[in-house]
């Protein structure tokens, strides 16, 4: 006997609103405890000098290790998310290349995030930070590949989710805009790498991302819209 298949009409999967909370929640209690296990000292920049880089790194080994810890975390639920919503998108019948453009991105920043944290916890162990030319690679390498990599990637992951779902009408408008301006932004920071004053352009596109995230990741329906309500949007 003949059997036909029908496409579900509801996505099954994750919930990609809980997945971004959870990845924001983790990042952001790796900033908050580090700035109360401190007391509330300076973090490190590209331009302390090394000897004070050591010393931060000697006196505060446990803050930065659970630091490590935390967003390394936060990476998890970001590979998850970037599956999950780019499979919703494919779930309401978006065949184009933002799809992979997001995918790739996506897993992308989570794994240069969590590579980032993983260099940080290799500096709490005693004695490599007493090699200032070591300890000075490994920050350098930390700082690269959790702030330019991770954001310029991270653009990439909302730019290519949310064109989609522009034409698609998936998510509000508000949400689409502040997608692409905040890609933008992350793509832009590439050029701090050779225009150090552009660094702040690094939380800029960053912060914004984990708002859209959330909005997205809750916005986006589970369900497929009737043939009604698509024709309906689509001569609106």
């Amino acid at each position: 006997m003949l059997t036909t298949q029908t496409s579900p009409l509801a996505y099954r999967g994750p919930s990609t609103g809980a997945l971004a909370v959870v990845s924001f929640a983790l990042f952001a209690a790796s900033l908050v405890i580090s700035g109360v296990m401190t007391n509330g000292t300076a973090i490190p920049t590209l331009n302390t000098p090394a000897e004070q880089v050591r010393d931060y790194y000697l006196h505060f080994s446990n803050v930065i290790k659970f630091n490590a810890m935390l967003q390394f975390a936060s990476a998890i639920p970001l590979g998850i998310f970037t599956a999950a919503i780019t499979n919703k998108l494919q779930f309401h019948g978006a065949r184009v290349a933002g799809v992979n453009i997001a995918t790739f991105g996506g897993y992308s920043a989570s794994l240069f995030i969590a590579v980032s944290a993983l260099s940080g916890w290799v500096l709490t162990y005693p004695g490599l930070v007493n090699d200032l030319a070591v300890m000075r690679s490994f920050q350098l390498f930390q700082f690269i590949t959790g702030g330019v990599a991770h954001v310029v990637l991270l653009g990439l992951l909302l730019a290519g989710v949310s064109i989609p779902s522009l034409f698609l009408k998936l998510v509000p408008k508000w949400l689409v805009w502040l997608g692409m301006v905040t890609a933008v932004l992350a793509e832009l920071s590439t050029l701090s790498m050779f225009f150090p004053q552009l660094f702040v352009l690094i939380p800029l596109g960053r912060f914004p991302a984990f708002i859209w995230m959330i909005g997205a990741g809750f916005a986006m329906p589970s369900k497929k819209k009737s043939i009604t309500t698509a024709i309906a949007e689509a001569i609106s």
